[in-house]
């Protein structure tokens, strides 16, 4: 199955290069290409590209804020004529990153790094996001690219949704709302307007107040579920 690829570059002749360079590459098929960040965001959330080759230096949006933007980012390669950003773009789990005058040699070893990656078939336009999936969260100057499964909380903040993993917790410009619709019902549980949390990540299930449920949590948060919430977690859970 071909690997469906998304190019963007603020310069038309650095886009049409690429172009040329990947066309030997039969198992990718570029689905769209453009040298403006905003319409880029829309494709990209349209299309939900397997693989995405990314300028940094761009007007209006860099490439890490053009991240942030996308409800969901697979595989990124950046091509760049800076260096100075390469930690940073591995700190994101960047593939690889490649700089201009891009080198043909360089190129398709960053195309094996795309070909010996396992992901899974027939995803590309799924509604909600699986497990195995990460989100990528700009918070300020730090960068996160965060595996599903290992976020424990969600916490509506405002405008944003405070993320709980490990030990970080970034703030991530969506609703909660938006998440739970995105995220795996069989993972993640709406508990009320504040809170949705991964039912990995339970430690304890205690009675509360009128029949309602109070859920522990391995990091130490006490989350109280309200006697609808209750009865579905009942439900789901068999508890």
């Amino acid at each position: 199955m071909k690997k469906r690829v998304y190019l963007l570059d603020d310069e038309l002749l650095a886009l049409e290069e690429l172009k040329v360079l990947l066309s030997p590459f039969d198992d990718l098929e570029i689905v769209g290409a453009c040298d403006r960040v905003e319409h880029a965001i829309q494709e990209c959330n349209e299309l939900k590209p397997d693989l995405i080759f990314l300028d940094i230096n761009m007007p209006g949006k860099d490439g890490f804020e053009f991240l942030e933007s996308l409800e969901e980012v697979r595989d990124v390669i950046f091509v760049t004529a800076y260096d100075q950003f390469a930690l940073k773009a591995f700190e994101v789990n960047a593939l690889d990153y490649l700089l201009k005058p891009l080198n043909p040699k360089r190129l398709a070893e960053a195309i094996q790094r795309v070909r010996s990656k396992s992901q899974p078939s027939g995803t590309t336009h799924e509604e909600r996001l699986s497990a195995d999936k990460k989100i990528f969260i700009k918070d300020g100057e730090k960068c996160h690219f965060v595996p599903i499964s290992k976020i424990y909380l969600l916490e509506s903040v405002g405008n944003y949704v405070r993320v709980f993993y490990e030990n970080q917790q970034p703030l991530l410009h969506k609703s909660l709302t938006y998440l739970e619709q995105k995220l795996p019902t069989d993972l993640f549980f709406r508990a009320n307007r504040q809170y949705m949390f991964n039912l990995d990540f339970i430690d304890q299930i205690e009675p509360y107040f009128n029949s309602t449920l109070l859920i522990v949590l391995k990091s130490g948060h006490k989350i109280d579920l309200s006697q609808r919430q209750s009865a579905k977690f009942r439900e789901i859970t068999g508890v």
